[in-house]
């Protein structure tokens, strides 16, 4: 059985069904028989963007809430790469809010 990564990504609400659609053809959220499977929740993102920073809602200087989505799946290890580069595609932050680890005792 392959290596499972967890991934969770931060997307603006107004992006999360093109991230979803994105990391789920680049091979995120395979479970058996189905693809594209994962969980999402919404919530509020903070962030204040910093000099040199090209903010794509906001302004440098002022903290800004956004109403975004959690987006959560399985990935499988082989396939990792290709689903960050494919939610780096088409997520609208120049510095998206993702992170991945391995999921242990997968059978």
């Amino acid at each position: 059985m392959p290596q499972l990564h967890a991934l969770v990504a931060y997307v603006p609400e107004t992006h999360a069904e093109e991230v979803l659609a994105a990391i789920g053809d680049a091979g995120a959220g395979r479970l058996g028989n189905y693809s594209h499977c994962a969980f999402t929740s919404a919530g509020t993102g903070r962030f204040t963007p910093l000099p040199g920073a090209e903010p794509f809602i906001g302004a440098r200087g002022v903290p800004e809430q956004v109403a975004e989505v959690r987006i959560e799946c399985v990935v499988e290890e082989e396939v990792l790469d290709a689903v960050i580069r494919a939610l780096r595609s088409v997520h609208p932050y120049e510095e998206p809010a993702f992170m991945s680890w391995p999921v242990n005792g997968h059978r």
